[in-house]
Parts: structure tokens; sequence; C-alpha cells
């Protein structure tokens, strides 16, 4: 499906670009084009709506990679994954969506769950949504709205064409700076029931990948950016390490024993907690690929690992950072950015403390302590 030639230069023209994206505060439409030309957001469109569904751990690998470069960059990237969050939509309405190719470029903003008034055809909207990364370059976004008896108690999500939403650019933030993560608002907009779905609702798809836990996957998804962003910020800890000394006359960083040891402490953390990771989604793949499903407690080590690495991932770049010297203090220094955007990923409801807790409970055979947690 991917040229890796053509991979590596779009990560070549990603780094030229970074800054300008950051300065936008959001990846323009043209280099989402770009990521869709590889592939990048067909990976979880079904099978038989031309979609090139790819094992999760691939698709992870790749998002870290463009993240090591650039973690907006990565985030907006990783929605490719969360068409599977679209697996309840009913058959028909999925055949719409995809009627122009497979390559659709989701985005959203399901928070907070704005109330939305029945009509004869489906729902009124009206409200305003936070977060909405990637919404500048969507081909159809999401919002969020209340469940009924119908969904079990569990909210819908609202799927709307961009032109029938105002996005409102606000997003002043020190960390994922260019992921246009934008308000959206609806003003009176209609919409016909078909277009709504039971957010972790059953998938009426029957293909591999909707077998995957969808909310797992998209925790998975945001998680991988924070080992990218880690990654850089090792790499350039090891590479500036050797570089000159300090303008006090002391050793050059890496003739002290404190900042070696602390340095291969820090990728020792980052390269465990993104073994477990990995393993997880590999052995996850592996049961539905042998004809089982994801189990409770499989599902649990998918997102306990996630959780541990956007956590880890922040910590090995806080270390980085308070081991790099009066260097890294400056505003244009790179470890600036790189800690910003470390400190995003595990904020988020997906990745927060309260996964340890859930997944310790299923590990012990009892009911999760969070709501959709598969």
């Amino acid at each position: 499906m991917r040229d890796e030639d053509s991979f590596e230069e779009m990560l070549t023209e990603l780094a030229r670009r970074r800054e300008e994206f950051r300065e936008l505060r959001y990846v323009p439409k043209d280099f989402v084009d770009r990521l869709k030309r590889l592939g990048l957001y067909r990976v979880s469109t079904p099978r038989r709506f031309g979609g090139e569904p790819m094992p999760p751990a691939e698709f992870l690998r790749m998002i870290e990679r463009v993240s090591a470069v650039d973690g907006s960059t990565g985030w907006v990237a990783s929605f490719g994954s969360q068409l599977v969050y679209l697996g309840s939509l009913p058959l028909e309405t999925q055949a719409a969506l995809y009627a122009d190719g497979p390559d659709v470029v989701l985005a959203g903003g399901l928070f907070p769950v704005q109330e939305a008034v029945p009509t004869e055809r489906g729902f009124r909207l009206n409200g305003r949504w936070k977060f909405a990364s990637g919404c500048m370059a969507a081909d159809v976004l999401v919002v969020g709205i209340p469940g009924d008896d119908s969904t079990s108690g569990k909210p819908r999500g609202a799927l709307v064409r961009p032109e029938r939403l105002e996005i409102v650019r606000e997003w002043d933030v020190v960390g994922m700076q260019g992921t246009g993560s934008f308000d959206l608002v609806a003003r009176d907009v209609e919409i016909g029931r078909e277009w709504t779905f039971i957010r972790g609702g059953a998938p009426v798809i029957d293909e591999p990948l909707y077998r995957y836990p969808a909310i797992t996957y998209a925790a998975q998804s945001l998680s991988v950016v924070s080992a990218g962003v880690a990654r850089a910020a090792l790499d350039l800890a090891e590479g500036e390490g050797s570089g000159r000394g300090s303008i006090t006359g002391a050793p050059r960083l890496a003739d002290r024993p404190y900042y070696r040891a602390g340095i291969a402490g820090a990728e020792a953390a980052l390269r465990s907690a993104r073994a477990y990771f990995y393993e997880a989604a590999q052995e996850a793949w592996q049961a539905l690929a042998d004809g089982g499903e994801v189990g409770d407690e499989q599902n649990a080590h998918l997102r306990l690992s996630a959780a541990h690495l956007a956590r880890t991932a922040a910590e090995v770049v806080g270390k980085v950072v308070s081991l790099s010297g009066t260097a890294a203090i400056y505003r244009d220094h790179p470890l600036q950015a790189l800690l910003g955007d470390a400190l995003v990923p595990q904020e988020h409801a997906f990745l927060s403390p309260a996964m340890y807790d859930a997944a310790g409970a299923v590990l012990m055979g009892l009911p999760p302590t969070v709501p959709a947690f598969r």
C-alpha cells in the first residue's frame, strides 16, 4: 500500500514545514492530502468499500515515525484509524460516506455532549463542541449528542459535513500547537437519523479490524504519538550530549556520568513501555487472525499499555529537559516544543490515570471502573 521512498519524502517535507504548521495552528489541507495519497486515511475503511485495512501495530508504527518529526501532524494522521469508530453506522450510510472513495478524513468534537432536538427525519443540532483536532482538512465531522432508551444510555455521534458547521479557531496551547483542535458550532443544523451512530455500539461490518475494540484503538493511536515525541527528544539528547562543552568551561554533557546514566535510564524506560504497547497490540490482532476475539483481559492490557506509554513518554521528555542544562530553557530550543507536545496525550480522557484502576479491576475479574473501556 505504501511506497517507502514516498513516505520518507513526506517526512522530509514535514521536517521543513513543521514550524509553519505550528504558526498556522493546524495542518493544512495540502499536507493532509499528501498523507491521503500515502494511504493513511484508508487503513480503517472497510474492505467492502475499497479500504485497505492494516493491522493496528503496523499503522501505529507509521504514526510513531510521523510523530518523531512532528507530534501535531502525527496526532492528525492518527485519526486515520478512527473510521472504525463509525462501524455501527447503517450500511447504506457507510456506502454513501465512501461513495467518492475510501480516503475519508474524519475529525470532530465529541464533548461537551450537546442537546439534539428530535425531528421527523432525525435531529436538529445546536451547540458548541471542543477539541476538533484536524477539522480544517476533514471530509466529515462528528459531534457528540445524547443517547436515549434505544442506545442503552450510550451517547450518540452525529456526522455532519464541514460546510454545515462553523469552525471557531480557539487553540492557544503549549503543546500540539499544530493540531487545529478548534471548536465546532452548530446553529439549527438538521441531520437524518441514519447519520448518527451509537458510540461504542456493535459494528455492522464483519471484518477483522471491526472486531478490534474501536475505542481502544483510538486510545492506542493517540498514545503512540507520545512515543514518537519522546524518541525525538532522546535522539536530540544523544546527539547534543557529544557536542560542545558548557559556556562555563564544564565538560561536555556526554562526559558527565549523571547525564549518561540519566539518558540511558530514559532510553530503557521508553523502550520497555513501547515493547509492552506493541506486544499487546500484536497479541490482540493475532487473536482475531486466529478466528477468536479480543477478550476483556487482552483489552485491559491494550488500554493499560497505551496509558502507560503516554505517561512514560512524558516522563522521558521531562527527564531529558532536566538533564540538558541551561540551553534547554530558551524558547527556541527544540526541547521546549517536544516538552509541550509530550504533555498532551497523557491528558486525553482515553489515557488518563483512571485507566490504571480500570485495567487493574478487569485483570482481577471485576468490571472496569470507567465507562467506554472497550
